[in-house]
């Protein structure tokens, strides 16, 4: 089930970004890079981690480094239900 970044947000999940060097398959000398960018919780990174197997089975490119950063949108204490609203001239 697919759900909206809100609700990742406020089940603790931040942006992950993360950028990938790699070998080309045909010029070994030559790095190039891929920039990847999901919603994962940290400190395990589950979906970081599930894309860079599925790099190493499935694309030809070998890597040769990756280097990503974390950044929680909404944090616990940042965030509270609002029932009513008052608006004041």
């Amino acid at each position: 089930m697919e759900r909206n970044e809100t609700e990742l947000m406020l089940r603790g999940y931040g942006l992950t970004t993360a950028e990938f060097y790699y070998r080309m398959p045909d010029f070994q000398s030559v790095l190039n890079s891929f920039v990847w960018q999901d919603y994962d919780l940290a400190p395990d990174y589950p979906r970081l981690f599930k894309f860079i197997e599925f790099w190493q089975d499935e694309i030809e490119g070998p890597l040769h480094s990756v280097r990503f950063t974390h950044r929680k949108m909404i944090a616990p204490g940042e965030w509270r239900n609002v029932v009513g609203e008052f608006k004041v001239h």
